[in-house]
């Protein structure tokens, strides 16, 4: 139960026969957030030919659009489309900008040109993969800490938070198909001693080293 999606914006271009073609990414959980974005960019970039778009918004790509903006019918929205979906990313519009450099490219020219263009404005984003998993709160004793402590190593599991009083308590995500395994593990390890209570059901990722959580 995973699924990839745009973190943070990024943008790049590329040349094609003196044609600029520039790539801007957004982060986006409405369809009018993604209007709202295109819009920014057409009114931005006023003066160039076109400003073609594709989106799609949802764990199951539940809204999807694309436009060709005056280009060949299927030339540019569909192969930036193409893109999103062949690389799963989702909660996502990408606006590729061309600027026309006078020569024609034909219509696989332009389909190359625009899916080039978009993987370059997603590779100067921040893509990451969200997991749904379990917040579990754990607390066990000094003696205890050190079998836990190995248990949520062995199973890569994320440690939210950790606090030493009495006794040591732990925050921790769970993934959701770890989940059954690892609570077993705990009571098995340490004889039903570590008391364990599930607090929340989220999604969560690893971005750029640190744990964040989702509520969807």
């Amino acid at each position: 139960m995973s699924y990839k999606v745009l973190y943070q914006a990024g943008q790049d271009e590329i040349e094609e026969k003196k044609s600029r073609f520039i790539a801007h990414t957004l982060p986006v959980t409405s369809e009018e957030e993604a209007v709202a974005f295109l819009n920014k960019i057409k009114k931005e970039y006023w003066d160039a030919r076109h400003n073609c778009h594709a989106y799609t918004i949802g764990k199951n790509n539940e809204c999807t659009r694309c436009s060709d903006d005056g280009e060949p019918s299927g030339t540019a929205g569909r192969p930036i489309l193409d893109v999103l979906l062949r690389e799963e990313i989702h909660n996502c519009i990408v606006v590729v900008t061309r600027y026309f450099g006078g020569t024609l490219l034909g219509t696989g020219g332009l389909v190359r040109a625009y899916q080039a263009a978009t993987q370059a404005g997603l590779a100067a984003s921040t893509i990451i993969e969200k997991q749904f998993g379990h917040k579990l709160h754990v607390t066990t004793d000094y003696n205890g800490i050190g079998k836990l402590q190995y248990l949520v190593a062995q199973n890569q599991i994320f440690t939210l938070n950790t606090q030493y009083t009495d006794n040591v308590t732990l925050d921790l995500m769970v993934p959701e198909e770890k989940f059954k395994d690892f609570c077993t593990q705990i009571t098995e390890a340490t004889s039903g001693r570590i008391k364990m209570e599930k607090e929340k059901e989220l999604y969560f990722a690893d971005v750029e080293g640190e744990i964040k959580v989702f509520d969807h």
